[in-house]
């Protein structure tokens, strides 16, 4: 599997199985991270944590501190495309992690950055 990122016109195909992907909470300014997986039938959210807590981040049920981290298995399904925006507001943007080393996404406000499985051959997959 490949995850397809597309942002500014382009596309980006990584040949990854897994993948991190972390920022700072604009308002706490509090960084989070989530552990996903390429699968065919969506990407798949399989470990989150969160540093700390405050206003709107209250750790899930379930959840345990470790090493400052409250980390918890999120509830969700697989997702066909995660899309995310910057707000400007953090001074940075999104960092995806892979195997492969990390990149910085959508660092400027508004910009918007789409995550998703795509085909071996690195296109995105039709929607």
């Amino acid at each position: 599997m490949s995850l397809c990122i597309l942002a500014a016109g382009k596309t980006v195909a990584l040949s990854v199985a897994a993948f991190t992907l972390s920022w700072t909470h604009s308002v706490e300014r509090t960084r989070w991270e989530e552990d996903w997986k390429v699968t065919p039938i969506g990407l798949q959210l399989v470990e989150a944590r969160i540093k700390g807590s405050g206003a709107g981040m209250e750790p899930p049920e379930g959840a345990v501190l470790k090493n400052g981290w409250w980390v918890y298995v999120p509830k969700v399904g697989p997702q066909r495309r995660v899309v995310l925006a910057a707000s400007g507001a953090t001074g940075d943007g999104w960092t995806l992690c892979t195997v492969q080393g990390c990149r910085e996404l959508g660092k400027a406000a508004g910009s918007t950055i789409v995550l998703e499985p795509c085909e071996s051959t690195g296109s995105s997959q039709p929607r």
